[in-house]
């Protein structure tokens, strides 16, 4: 379906796209059941890492920080 707040989020994270892996996940495909029973109203729903990290909006200022961590922990 359309999601507009995804596409949003998008938009914004878009200028980081070489920085990290961006995988959508459909939550309303039946082997996604787990992932719509714990996030049906709060998409979109990030996770960086395998960790959550946010969701609604993007928090650019959280994501970053998050990014850079991660970054450095990889150096």
């Amino acid at each position: 379906k359309p999601c507009p707040l995804c596409d949003e989020a998008k938009e914004v994270l878009e200028p980081y796209k070489r920085r990290f892996i961006l995988q959508e996940v459909n939550i309303t495909l039946p082997e996604n059941s787990a992932w719509y029973d714990k996030y049906k109203y709060d998409i979109p729903v990030f996770h960086l890492n395998g960790k959550f990290l946010m969701k609604h909006r993007v928090d650019i200022q959280k994501f970053e920080d998050r990014l850079r961590k991660l970054e450095l922990q990889s150096e």
